[in-house]
C-alpha cells in the first residue's frame, strides 16, 4: 500500500495508546466527582459504574489529529480543507453536552438541541453533503439548505443509533470499531486506489476512530471498569458520521473512469460502487434497526421516543438465554457480516462468490443465535492467549474436569462442593454472590481508598 498506510498506522496507534493511558486516571476522576449513576431497572450491570469515558476518548481524538497534522502524507489534508477543523469543533460540543449528561442527567430535548447545533458548527466550517449520485438519474446537486439539511439529519440519526446500543459492556464500542474499519477499508480504495482527494479527510477520521474504540476496550469489556456515557457515545457517533459526510456526495462519478457513456450510464452501472456512498448507515446497519425498532415500539406503547426501556436487541439476545459476552459476539458478528459484506460487494459486484460467502455467513450466523445453551471451549494450546477467567480449571494430572467440562463460564465455581472448595475458589463464589446480590464495591469499580479491617472475632468465638 506504501507510505500513507504506514502514516495512518501510527496515527491510530497514538491515538489508542493516549486514549488507553488516559482511561485509567480518567476513571478515578469520576468517582471522586461522582459520575456513578444508581442502577436502572434497564440496566444489565448489577452494581454503579463511573462514566465519563469520552474524556479519554476525545484525548485521543485530539492527540490523533495533532499527529497527523505533523505527518509528511497527512498535513496538506489540514492545509487544504477545513473538515479536520470542523470536526474537532463539532466534537468539543458534543463532547461538552455529554460530560454535562454523564454528571447531571440533563433532558433528552436539550441532548437532541445539541446535536443539531455541533452538526450545524460542522456545516458552517465547510463539513456538509454537496451532491448525491441517484442511479438512473445522476448526480444530482443539492441546495445550501438542502446539504444542511440532509447532513443534520444523519449526523442526529448516526449519533442516536450508537447511544441507543450502548447497553453492555463492550458493545458500542466494538462495533463502531468495525463499521470505521470497513468504512476505512472503502475510503483508502477510493483515495489512494483512485487518487481521489476528496476521500482523504473521511480515511483519516475512520483511522482516528478506529484509534479511540481499540483505546477504550480493554477497560470496557465485560466485566466493564468504566463506561463511555454518552460524552463517548455521541462522540464517536459524530466522528462515524462526519467519516460518511466527508465523502458522501464529494466523489464525482467522472472522476473514477470506470465507465464510458453519459453520466447517467455511468451512474446506473456503478450503483454497487456507490453503496456505502448513498447509504452509510449500512454501517450501523444494526444500530440503525435498533434505533428504528425502539422508536416504533414506544410509539406503539404511548411512550415518548426517548423513554428508556429494555426492549433493545441486546436486551432480547439475554432473555433468550445468551450470556453477556456470547450477546456482545454476536452483536459484533452481524456488525462485521454487513459491512464488511457491503463494501466487499461494492468493489466486486459481479463476483457470485461474495453473495455466497454472504448467504452462508448469515445462516452460520442465525444457527449460533438459536444455540443460546452452546458453550463454546478454546483448545488447550490457545487458553494461554486468553484472560484466566475463560481458561478451564485443570487437576493435578493435568486435565480438565468433567464438570467443568459441561459448566459456562459463569458456573464453574458454583458446581465446586462446600468440601472441596479451596480458599481461592471460596473467595471468588463469596465474590461472585456479592456481586450477584448488587453489593456496593464488590468487584472494586467504587473502591477508592484502602477497604476498611475486619472486626476482630469475640471471646466466645475465639473459644471455640
Amino acid at each position: 500500500m506504501g507510505q500513507p498506510v504506514r502514516d495512518y498506522l501510527l496515527t491510530l496507534c497514538v491515538t489508542a495508546a493516549v486514549t488507553y493511558l488516559l482511561t485509567g486516571p480518567v476513571r478515578k476522576f469520576a468517582i471522586a466527582v461522582g459520575a456513578m449513576p444508581a442502577i436502572r431497572a434497564r440496566d444489565v450491570h448489577r452494581e454503579p459504574t463511573p462514566r465519563l469515558g469520552g474524556i479519554a476518548m476525545f484525548g485521543g481524538l485530539c492527540a490523533g489529529l495533532i499527529v497527523a497534522a505533523h505527518l509528511h502524507n497527512l498535513d496538506w489534508v489540514f492545509q487544504q480543507s477545513d473538515e479536520p477543523r470542523a470536526l474537532l469543533s463539532g466534537a468539543a460540543l458534543i463532547w461538552l453536552i455529554g460530560v454535562l449528561d454523564d454528571k447531571f442527567e440533563i433532558d433528552a430535548l436539550i441532548k437532541l438541541g445539541g446535536q443539531m447545533i455541533a452538526a450545524a458548527v460542522m456545516v458552517l466550517q465547510g463539513l456538509t453533503i454537496l451532491w448525491l449520485p441517484i442511479p438512473g438519474i445522476g448526480t444530482v446537486a443539492l441546495t445550501q439548505w438542502q446539504g444542511t439539511l440532509l447532513t443534520v439529519a444523519l449526523v442526529v440519526i448516526t449519533i442516536n443509533a450508537v447511544n441507543f446500543v450502548d447497553g453492555l459492556d463492550g458493545l458500542a464500542a466494538g462495533m463502531v470499531c468495525i463499521a470505521s474499519a470497513a468504512f476505512f477499508l472503502y475510503t483508502y480504495r477510493l483515495w489512494y486506489g483512485h487518487m481521489i482527494e476528496a476521500a482523504a479527510p473521511a480515511t483519516l477520521f475512520t483511522a482516528i476512530l478506529m484509534g479511540m474504540c481499540l483505546g477504550f476496550l480493554p477497560h470496557n469489556m465485560h466485566p466493564a471498569r468504566i463506561f463511555m456515557g454518552d460524552s463517548g457515545s455521541m462522540l464517536i457517533g459524530l466522528v462515524l458520521a462526519a467519516g460518511a459526510i466527508s465523502v458522501t456526495g464529494q466523489v464525482d462519478p467522472d472522476t473514477m473512469k470506470l465507465f464510458a457513456g453519459s453520466e447517467r450510464e455511468a451512474t446506473h452501472a456503478m450503483l454497487p460502487v456507490f453503496i456505502p456512498l448513498l447509504l452509510p448507515l449500512t454501517i450501523i446497519a444494526i444500530p440503525a434497526a435498533d434505533l428504528v425498532l425502539a422508536i416504533v415500539r414506544r410509539t406503539w406503547n404511548g411512550q415518548s421516543p426517548f423513554a428508556a426501556d429494555r426492549g433493545h436487541l441486546h436486551h432480547r439476545l439475554l432473555e433468550i438465554g445468551h450470556s453477556h459476552s456470547r450477546s456482545v459476539l454476536i452483536m459484533y458478528f452481524w456488525s462485521a457480516l454487513i459491512a464488511f459484506g457491503a463494501v466487499g460487494y461494492s468493489v466486486h459486484s459481479a463476483s457470485l462468490w461474495i453473495v455466497l460467502v454472504i448467504m452462508g455467513m448469515s445462516a452460520l450466523g442465525l444457527v449460533l443465535l438459536l444455540l443460546p445453551r452452546f458453550t463454546p471451549r478454546a483448545p488447550y494450546w490457545a487458553e494461554r492467549f486468553l484472560p484466566p477467567r475463560y481458561r478451564r480449571r485443570r487437576d493435578r494430572s493435568g486435565e480438565a474436569s468433567a464438570a467443568e467440562a459441561s459448566a459456562g463460564p459463569g458456573e464453574t465455581q458454583q458446581r465446586f462442593p462446600e468440601g472441596q472448595m479451596g480458599e481461592t475458589d471460596r473467595r471468588g463464589h463469596e465474590r461472585s454472590a456479592a456481586v450477584a446480590a448488587g453489593v456496593p464495591g464488590a468487584n472494586g469499580a467504587t473502591a477508592l481508598g484502602a477497604r476498611p479491617c475486619p472486626s476482630p472475632p469475640r471471646m466466645e468465638e475465639r473459644s471455640r
